[in-house]
């Protein structure tokens, strides 16, 4: 799908401006998220076994390995709808786009005769089967009340992937847009997707300082906790323990 000449062109210092006054507030849902955790609420929800498995030994780099494990899927999860709100406002630069309240669609705008409706995810591996035929069950609904309007003609649902390669954009009723091709598309800058890496550094060592003070912090605290509560006498993981804290009937 060849990129729609935009009618304005982006401005990167208003994109720069936007990064740095809201990259902030990623670091500080990153570190509150981390105050707000409870060793015993993780272990809920993490895999005994495969931390068996991986033969960790000492209570310390069992508590890193499930905190990195946890941690992991949420800033993903963060970084995601930061990386949303900024292709929102990109888009609304250039082509006049919003946020849609469509359900499962993230932006909508128009560009000549069509109607663009695109759902963004951060990378292209995003979800399984079941909730790729979502995806499409979520673009047809919003065609259809999108063709009620005698103005739209036109639709083209897009899954717009913040990161990644995809070289089969054609899905047959939908395109999937990655990396470069999703920046350039609601852009009309092909060079886009390099030059946002640049402001995402704004007051990174400040922000990351803070962080790892923190997650040290919680490191000992859990292990203390792990080692009065789930090692035996020896010092030694009581991993029977463990399994049945996690996995027992009653």
């Amino acid at each position: 799908m060849k990129p729609c000449p935009p009618p304005k062109k982006l401005d990167l210092e208003s994109v720069q401006e936007y990064v740095e006054a809201h990259i902030g507030s990623f670091h500080q849902r990153r570190l509150e998220r981390l105050s707000g955790l409870q060793l015993r609420k993780i272990l809920r929800r993490k895999n005994p076994y495969l931390f068996r498995a991986k033969n960790i030994l000492t209570a310390e780099a069992l508590v890193r390995g499930i905190l990195e494990a946890h941690l992991s899927s949420q800033e993903e999860t963060l970084f995601g709808e930061f990386l949303e709100g900024l292709a929102v406002f990109v888009c609304q630069q250039v082509y006049g786009g919003h946020k849609s309240t469509a359900e499962g669609i993230d932006l909508e705008f128009r560009c000549g005769t069509t109607y663009y409706i695109v759902s963004i995810k951060s990378g292209p591996n995003w979800g399984n089967s079941s909730q790729i035929a979502r995806m499409r069950r979520n673009f047809q609904q919003a065609s259809r009340r999108l063709r009620q309007n005698p103005d739209v003609s036109h639709v083209v649902a897009v899954n717009g992937c913040a990161y990644g390669r995809d070289n089969r954009p054609d899905k047959g009723d939908y395109q999937k847009l990655c990396g470069q091709r999703f920046w350039e598309f609601i852009s009309g800058d092909s060079n886009l997707y390099i030059d946002i890496i640049k402001p995402l550094g704004h007051k990174a060592r400040q922000h990351n300082e803070a962080f790892a003070q923190a997650y040290t912090q919680m490191v000992n605290r859990f292990t203390r906790e792990l080692l009065l509560d789930f090692c035996d006498s020896s010092g030694a993981i009581d991993w029977p323990s463990l399994v049945a804290f996690n996995a027992a009937a009653t």
